[in-house]
């Protein structure tokens, strides 16, 4: 009775995996195969357990990371994190005493202050995205190329 408990997870698995595509159960549904095969070779339930926990997580620990990287390759980064990293100009100098400081990237102008206190950066310095905290750029001064 156990190998159609198996196979049952085993399917229910396949088919969350198939309906979200976020690669959450299939490691699980891996599991589950291969303790669906032990039960039809008569291994008892202990083992059974024992071998689906250890075969799903290192499918996890080993096969995400790859998949990860190469099934999500083409997710193209969207609104605000898509920023982070490219280059902008200073229009306004930015100074984070006073709290001024403006910056144009892809052709929008953006409240900016830097990622440094103390760092004044005059108009029309270029400058590195860091982050986005609200409505404003982070920024930081980019390295002269010698």
């Amino acid at each position: 009775m156990a190998s159609v408990y198996w196979l049952i997870f085993f399917v229910i698995m396949v088919a969350i995996e198939i309906g979200t595509l976020a690669l959450t159960t299939i490691w699980f549904a891996g599991g589950a195969l291969v303790a669906f095969i032990l039960s039809l070779f008569g291994a008892g339930v202990e083992l059974q357990l024992t071998v689906f926990v250890i075969v799903s997580f290192l499918l996890l620990f080993f096969t995400r990371p790859w998949a990860a990287k190469y099934l999500n390759k083409n997710t193209t980064r969207t609104n605000v994190e898509a920023l982070i990293g490219r280059t902008a100009r200073v229009t306004k100098e930015i100074n984070n005493e006073r709290g001024t400081g403006t910056a144009v990237v892809g052709g929008q102008e953006w409240t900016a202050r830097a990622s440094e206190n103390d760092a004044v950066y005059p108009e029309g310095t270029t400058v590195v995205i860091q982050g986005v905290r609200g409505v404003k750029l982070i920024v930081r001064q980019e390295k002269e190329v010698m």
